[in-house]
Parts: C-alpha cells; structure tokens; sequence
C-alpha cells in the first residue's frame, strides 16, 4: 500500500472535489485502520459563520442508528434474553393489532424485524418524520391496526424504519429501562462513545452541525426532532471520532480466532454474524438493470449491510438519510481499513464520498476475497386495491393541482420534504418540457411492490415517468411522488445527454467535444460501446429520473436493446459529474 501521507493526501483531495459541489453545507470524514482513526478531516461550516467540522462534531447519523439497535438485540440475544425467533407479540403485545399480509403468514418474529424481512413495505421517507413520534402515540397505532404488512413475514426485503422501531420497544420491554438508557448504559458507555447521543441538546453550540435543507438556492435550518419512538431507526447523534471506534469494534471480529474477547459488550462470533448475508436484496424500481458500477450483489445483515465489492470483495456499511443530514460508514472485512463521512445536508451523498475514500485507501493492497454469500431472490408481490386509486388521484393533481386534495392524499413529510408550491412548479416545468401530457396507456403500470407503482405520461415533446409510494398505514396516504423531469433544451444537461447518446450510436469511440468533464471519460467510452453493441442504434425513449436541472436518466433504445443513461452535471463548474450506463433487459 503506498504511504499514509500519499493516501491522507488523496482522501483530502477527493473529499474537497465533493465538498466544492456543495451538496452540503459541511461534511467531517475519517479513516480507520488496525483498530484506529489514523486520519480525519472536514470542509465547509457546522452553521452560518460556523466552525469547520472536525473527528469531534456531532451529527444526526440517522440510519446508522440500526447497527447500534441490533447490536443491543444481538447482545440481550446471547445473554438468554430473548431468542431471535420469538414471535415479537411477546415483547411489543400491540402487534397483534397488525394484521397480516394473508391468513396463512407466520407471526413476525425479532430476527424477521433485524432483517427487514417482517413483511412491512418500505417506508422511506415517511419514517424519517416519526423520529419523535411519542411512545405511547406509537403504541396506540400499532394497537388499532394502523400499520400494515404486504407480505409474508420471512419472504421478501423491503427496507422498514417501522420494523426497528418495534425493536426499540422489543428492548425496553427486555431490560426494562427506556431505549436510550439501554443503548447508553450497555453498548456506549462501555466503549466510551462519550460524544455519542440521542438529543441536540446533550452538544454544545460548537460541537454540532445543525441540520440544513436545500431550499430554492439556500440552506435553510431544520430544527432537530426529538428522540421519540423512531429513535432505534434514526435518532442516535454521534461523530467521525466515535464511529471510528464503533467502525473498529466490527472490523476487529474477522478473522475467527482463538484470542481472548476484546472489551467489547457484543462477543466478536454475534458482530460477525450481523455483518453477513441474511437475505438477498432486490433492486426495486430499476432493478432489471446489469450496472457496470457497484457492487456485484448486496444483502442485508443485522443492522449492517452486507455488499460484494467486484475489485475488493465483501464490505460492510450503512448508510444515514434523514431531513438535515447524510452519513455513511464501511469497512473491508479481509483488511479492517474503513471510511466514515458525516455531512449536515438532506439526504447529502455522503455513501459516494466514503466509497471513493475507502475505494483509495483499498488500491494499494493486493486484491482480497472476502465472505462471497447470496441468497434466493423473492418474486415481486401484486399491488395493493388503493395503489390503483392512488393512482389516479395523483394524475388528477398532475392535471389540476390542488392544495387541499394534494395534503389529503400525501402524508406530512411529503409537503415537508418538498413544499407543495414547488412540486406543482415542478409540475409546470414538466408540462413545458413535453407539452400536455397524460397517462401513457401504451406502457404497463409496473409495481416492484404492493406499495409502489410506476407509470408514464407522455405529451407531443417526450415521456417521463412518475412514481408513487404509499405508507405502511392502513390509511391510504402517499408517502412519496416522484416525477422525472426532461432537461431544458439547449442546457449543460440536455448538451451533454444528446451528445453522450450521439457518442454511443458512434460506436463510443471518442468523447464528445465540447463536453468538458470531471468523471473517467475512457471507462464511460467503455461502457457506451458495450452498451452499442447491446441495442444498436439507440434514441431516447422516456425520462426515468432526475430533476431536469443537474441530474437526468434517459431510457434508450435500440433495435436488439435497452439503455438507461444517467447524467449528472455540476452548473457553476459548467462539467459533467457523473456517468452511469447500465442495460436494460429486453422487454
């Protein structure tokens, strides 16, 4: 590997390229090595006029919560506490309001709520706004039957806050104390996670990065949610200092061996057993996809998730999206070098910058197999009977938007994560991209889930697709819209998404002039004349994705093919930033 003051140097560089795109108005990063922090850093500011972050600033980690809730089920787990296949009722005796997904579905059982597996559809970004849902609210809603499920317990992964909110009522009723107190006494006070916590309050001023939201040009503050029911899937405050050692402590339980246990409360055999596959991941929404990035599979663990890296081999990692904040943390199993980023930005990438960091940190070590696992992979579920209405009242605001209608089927994060004022102007900049439009009827409704559908609207101009998510509730409510909106013509965004498809049609043998770019141009080469050879002469078909200003996907297609085409740019710097090309499997 080459020399720590080469990869400080190159870990610096990469994290001030991402800092400048300003997705954030700061971020702290670290890398940890034979146990330790070996090297930290931060750009940008906690707070207007603020300090730059550093190792020792607090951040909301949002989901990287989950691997400290596991971890306490894991630890109550060996101590003959629980059992992982208890049926869950026993502990949370609400959950017997919830009905299931069908009459002959198991009972949820603590491993299926640890895995994702309980049957609940996801609820991203609905559940990011329970954070401080009070207990006894929490109780009263699983009580009354206000969650649902829409599979089979054991069947499917689908992503669920909800789930590891139940396990923070599985260990309070366990150890008897509340949630926090069980997290700070058992797991955080022992490994002397000092700076680690559950509130705003518990940081000084100069400690923490307050949370902040793009908003029409500007940041705008976010005041932090309380700790409430939702806080074992989001709510824990910690810094790049204290995750190094949280890092460490599972980076230390590979390989098996005859030593003596660490000082850690969680026996190295349960930290390893969180960090590998218990179930196989499917993509979701664009999941038919063969991307040449990425990894080669992913699953999830316990808390963690468990990836094959096609250069490295297996990583662990978590992300943490939540309303003002972003946080990723991975290590590499064979050699225990980890990377953790905090930033205080809205859903800010912080997973793409601790890639590229641990990415750096990996390229000088002889390439390593790790635990290469995969599981069998469900079939998708049918959608539930109110996606269809659903459905339907969303084409009607997207015909004639109203207010009132909008706040009745949208659940509260909706108008939160975005102003209703701006989504209807997304709405217009939709129509006068393509000209009025109305539901495609020549394209299926697809529905990777009981809880989401995905459509097109076509109009003179071009077709784009919206999405849909509904909640987990009993109560039909959208969670999520998501509209892909087409580049203005004559744009950086249009510019660059014309000529990259030019440039496959060319055979992808040069890049396009006047095209100026940040990203690898002759591994995109690559890639686009893989992708000529897979459809042939390609135009665009629809719009996927993206927001029409910095970030477009295009569906391609050709004679034997289909491509999706992703193109990010960054507008002041006037470059393109990011280049995906996957193939798309022939309908």
């Amino acid at each position: 590997m080459c020399s720590s003051v080469t990869v400080e140097a190159v870990v610096d560089d990469i994290a001030e390229k991402f800092a400048a795109h300003g997705g954030q108005p700061g971020l702290a990063y670290g890398i940890v090595a034979n146990g330790s922090l070996i090297h930290a850093g931060g750009f940008g500011e906690c707070f207007p006029d603020g300090p730059v972050p550093g190792p020792d600033t607090s951040f909301r980690i949002a989901s990287m919560s989950k691997s400290f809730t596991a971890s306490l089920i894991m630890l109550l787990r060996d101590q003959g506490e629980l059992h992982l296949d208890d049926d869950a009722r026993h502990y949370v005796p609400e959950l017997s309001g919830v009905a299931p997904a069908a009459a002959d579905c198991p009972p949820i059982t603590i491993r299926h709520l640890l895995t994702m597996t309980a049957g609940f559809p996801t609820d991203d970004p609905w559940g990011d706004r329970q954070q401080g849902l009070p207990l006894q609210a929490f109780g009263q809603l699983l009580a009354r039957g206000g969650v649902r499920c829409a599979w089979a317990p054991g069947t499917r992964f689908e992503y669920s806050n909800l789930g590891y909110a139940i396990l923070g009522r599985v260990i309070a009723a366990v150890t008897g104390d509340r949630y926090e107190t069980s997290i700070r006494d058992r797991l955080l006070t022992p490994l002397g996670m000092t700076r680690t916590g559950f509130e705003a309050s518990e940081f000084s001023i100069n400690e923490l990065a307050r949370g902040y939201r793009r908003d029409e040009g500007r940041w705008l503050e976010l005041d932090p949610d309380p700790s409430g029911a939702f806080a074992p899937m989001g709510g824990v405050f910690s810094t790049v200092a204290d995750l190094a050692g949280w890092v460490a402590g599972f980076a230390a339980a590979f390989p098996a061996r005859d030593d003596e246990e660490d000082r850690h409360p969680l026996r190295r055999a349960s930290r390893r057993e969180m960090q590998l596959p218990q179930v196989a991941i499917l993509g979701g929404f664009g999941s038919e996809s063969m991307r040449f990035a990425g990894p080669v599979s992913i699953s999830y663990g316990f808390g963690l998730f468990a990836e094959e890296d096609p250069a490295f081999g297996a990583i662990s990692q978590h992300s943490g999206g939540y309303p003002g904040y972003g946080s990723h943390m991975r290590w590499h199993l064979a050699t225990g070098l980890g990377s953790i980023v905090l930033a205080n930005g809205t859903y800010a990438a912080a997973g793409s910058l601790a890639g590229q960091i641990l990415t750096a940190v990996l390229q000088g070590k002889d390439k390593s197999s790790g635990v290469r696992q995969a599981g069998p992979v469900p079939a998708p579920g049918t959608p539930w009977p109110d996606i269809a209405a659903a459905t339907s009242a969303v084409n009607d605001l997207l015909q004639q938007w109203d207010d009132e209608a909008a706040r009745g089927l949208f659940t509260d994060n909706v108008a939160m994560d975005r102003p209703l004022a701006l989504r209807r102007s997304d709405i217009e900049r939709l129509r006068e991209r393509i000209g009025e439009f109305w539901p495609d009827e020549t394209r299926p409704e697809e529905n990777d889930s009981p809880a989401h559908s995905r459509w097109w609207v076509t109009g003179e101009h071009g077709t784009a697709c919206v999405q849909i998510k509904l909640a987990p509730l009993a109560e039909s409510r959208v969670q999520q819209l998501l509209l892909a909106i087409p580049p203005a013509p004559g744009s950086l965004l249009a510019t660059a998404l014309r000529s990259l498809t030019d440039t496959l049609n060319q055979g992808g043998r040069d890049w396009p002039e006047g095209v100026d770019t940040t990203v690898n141009s002759a591994e995109v080469l690559r890639q686009l004349r893989v992708a000529s050879a897979w459809a042939g002469h390609c135009e665009i078909d629809s719009y996927q994705a993206g927001d029409g200003s910095v970030a477009v996907t295009a569906e391609l297609t050709g004679p034997t093919g289909r491509v999706s085409l992703t193109v990010e740019v960054a507008e002041q710097a006037q470059r393109v930033q990011r280049v995906e090309v996957s193939l798309l499997r022939r309908r």
